[in-house]
């Protein structure tokens, strides 16, 4: 009997990544026959998911043998799911250093799919603290970390993040909802180096982020610190909480291999 979450599956994707597995597993090409037979898949079937593979990149034949074996597309995902979770390890440390000096919570995003993923967190032992489940998501537009990667973008993929926005969704009062105010704030981030959240996402709550950038000098996270207004004033921030957090991004950046030119 299958679970409620079964009922959620897409039998082709299920069984795409079967032939996925299998050939990780197998270590070595295999012939279609071979596939069929570890799959349980009758030969068209696994035909035309490896044709429609392949097309993606997924799955490469080589020509003298007929075989199939991983394509380099499985390389890459697979080498950008180890970065984020590399980046973690070496951001830690420097993240819990950051929490210590200014004991206020901190986090460490990516950008995917036009949001924040909340990939890491070291709490505050403040009583009163601000505080995103890891793995969830929020919206870029109005939060520090969300600012501080779009501002990063490329023109053509800024562009594209404000056409999918359509419109920008507002949470608060403070909530920047208008494209062409959203353009002049990345702007402003871009030439600051950090980006804020002023009561944007939720009333009462303040933060300050700032980009990672990896050995090639691409943007790949951010470093965000948050809290409540009560505690996060204008003289704080500026004072206190911008410079720590540009220091820690910038070490785990160099950590990452990031050399300024």
């Amino acid at each position: 009997m299958k679970s409620p979450h079964d009922r959620h599956t897409v039998q082709a994707v299920e069984r795409a990544l079967k032939i996925l597995i299998i050939l990780a597993e197998a270590g070595a090409p295999l012939t279609l026959s071979q596939i069929r037979d570890r799959t349980k898949l009758n030969i068209s079937t696994a035909h035309r998911l490896l044709h429609t593979l392949m097309n993606d990149g997924f799955i490469s034949q080589d020509k003298d043998t007929g075989k199939y074996l991983l394509g380099l597309r499985t390389f890459e995902v697979g080498h950008a799911a180890l970065y984020s979770m590399d980046i973690r390890t070496v951001a830690r440390p420097i993240l819990q250093k950051l929490v210590d000096a200014c004991n206020e919570t901190v986090n460490l995003a990516i950008l995917d799919q036009d949001e924040i993923v909340y990939i890491d967190q070291i709490e505050s032992q403040n009583m009163i603290k601000i505080f995103a489940r890891v793995g969830s998501r929020g919206p870029a537009h109005c939060t520090g970390a969300g600012k501080a990667l779009i501002a990063h973008l490329s023109d053509r993929d800024f562009e594209r993040f404000l056409h999918n926005k359509e419109p920008l969704q507002v949470f608060t009062k403070q909530t920047i909802s208008d494209k062409a105010r959203l353009k002049e704030e990345v702007a402003l981030i871009r030439g600051k180096g950090y980006s804020l959240d002023n009561e944007e996402l939720e009333e009462g709550v303040r933060c300050v982020a700032v980009p990672i950038k990896d050995f090639e000098g691409k943007v790949i996270a951010a470093v965000s610190l948050s809290g409540p207004d009560t505690r996060l004033t204008d003289a704080f921030i500026q004072g206190k909480l911008i410079p720590e957090v540009m220091a820690a991004a910038e070490r785990i950046s160099e950590r990452l291999g990031y050399r300024k030119r």
